[in-house]
C-alpha cells in the first residue's frame, strides 16, 4: 500500500480556450474529470491514500470529491498563494508527516507506470528519487534525462534535440529522507524541475530513472487535452 501526493495547484492557462472555468484536474473527459481516471487507475496500483496539493479554484476540487473516492482517503493542502510544484509538495510534507516512500504525480498527466515495479527497483538501488522516464520526438516541453546503464540520473533537463530523447514522465517515488535538507534551503515559491531537483542532484542524493512504454498524456495543451479520452480509455475502461 502507498500513499500518493498529487500536484493540482496550478492556474492551467494553456488550458484556459477550451476549459475556462475549471482547475485542470477536473476538466472533463467523456463527462468525468480528468482527476477520476487518474485516481482510478493509481487505486488499482495499490494507493490507498491521496493528498492533493491544491490552489486555483481549490474549492471546486473539493466540494466535487469530499473526504473520499470509492472509499478511498482524500486529503487535501490547500495553496493560500501559488507556492510552484515544489512548495507544493513542501507543504504537502508539512502537513503530513510520511515516514514510507510515497508515490509524487502531476494533476493534469498521466503516465501507465506499474507501481510495483517501480518500488522493486526503488529498494534493489537504495533510491532517494525514482522517476519514470518515457522517449518523446517533442522538443523543449519535457526535462530530458540521460541515465547511465544502471539507470543512475547523470543530467537533468539535457538531450533537448536529440531524436526520441529520454524524458521525464512526471511520475516518481520519493524517499522522505531526499526532502529534509532541502527544505531548508528553499523559499516559499519553488519549481521541482528548476529548484528542488537541481538542488538534490548536486548534493549527491540517488536519482535514478526507469523507463516505461505505456500511455502517457499530459493534458495542458488543447490538442492533447481533445486526444486524452482515446489514450485514457485504453487502460481505464468505464466502470
Amino acid at each position: 500500500m502507498c500513499t500518493a501526493i498529487i500536484l493540482s495547484g496550478g492556474l492551467g492557462t494553456r488550458l484556459r480556450s477550451v476549459v475556462p472555468e475549471l482547475p485542470k484536474p477536473l476538466a472533463p473527459i467523456a463527462n468525468r474529470p480528468f482527476l477520476e481516471y487518474l485516481l482510478d487507475y493509481w487505486i488499482e496500483q495499490g494507493v490507498d491514500h491521496f493528498i492533493l496539493s491544491v490552489g486555483y479554484r481549490h474549492e471546486m476540487l473539493i466540494n466535487h470529491f469530499g473526504s473520499s473516492y470509492r472509499g478511498i482517503e482524500l486529503s487535501f493542502v490547500i495553496e493560500e498563494t501559488p507556492l510552484g510544484t515544489g512548495g507544493g509538495l513542501l507543504l504537502a510534507l508539512q502537513k503530513h508527516n510520511i515516514r514510507s516512500p510515497f508515490l509524487l504525480l502531476n494533476g493534469d498527466t498521466f503516465f501507465a507506470v506499474e507501481l510495483k515495479a517501480l518500488i522493486e527497483f526503488f529498494h534493489k538501488n537504495n533510491t532517494d528519487w525514482l522517476f519514470s522516464l518515457f522517449r518523446t520526438d517533442e522538443e523543449k516541453r519535457y526535462m530530458g534525462i540521460e541515465v547511465t546503464q544502471s539507470g543512475e540520473i547523470t543530467k537533468l533537463n539535457s538531450g533537448k534535440n536529440n531524436h526520441r530523447r529520454v524524458a521525464n514522465g512526471g511520475v516518481y517515488l520519493v524517499n522522505p529522507r531526499a526532502l529534509i535538507e532541502i527544505k531548508k534551503t528553499q523559499g516559499d515559491k519553488v519549481s521541482l524541475e528548476d529548484d528542488i531537483f537541481p538542488t538534490a542532484l548536486d548534493s549527491g542524493q540517488r536519482l535514478f530513472g526507469m523507463e516505461f512504454n505505456g500511455a502517457f498524456i499530459d493534458i495542458g495543451t488543447p490538442d492533447d487535452y481533445q486526444r486524452a479520452f482515446e489514450v485514457l480509455t485504453e487502460y481505464l475502461p468505464n466502470k
